[in-house]
């Protein structure tokens, strides 16, 4: 599912995880939905960043509101490593439900430092 369906708006995941591997910092990144009360799904962004970056949120936040419409623009920035198969392909199952457990748990974090 690569389609995140905002407020009636759709968002292509691979839209947004485009734009923010424009920044040379972010090694790898991932995009998905996360459960939103008032616009049904939200995206997420989760950003594994090089070992000797100092990449912020804000900086992600800023490049994102540069080269996207508002509603695309990842609702919360998570810094983590990124799970992934044996072959190196993003295991999106593992953030959707990190991103859903986020959305239940905790409504009001944006983000989690590295």
């Amino acid at each position: 599912k690569d389609i995140i369906i905002s407020g009636g708006e759709n968002i292509s995941s691979i839209e947004v995880e485009n734009v923010l591997y424009k920044l040379p910092s972010i090694q790898s990144c991932a995009v998905v939905a996360a459960p939103h009360d008032k616009w049904g799904e939200v995206p997420v962004a989760f950003i594994e960043i090089h070992e000797d970056s100092t990449l912020q949120r804000d900086t992600v936040m800023e490049h994102c509101k540069q080269h996207l419409a508002g509603f695309k623009v990842p609702k919360y920035i998570i810094f983590a490593e990124i799970p992934k198969t044996s072959t190196g392909k993003v295991q999106k199952f593992e953030l959707r439900q990190a991103a859903i457990s986020l959305a239940h748990e905790t409504p009001k974090v944006t983000s989690s430092a590295k």
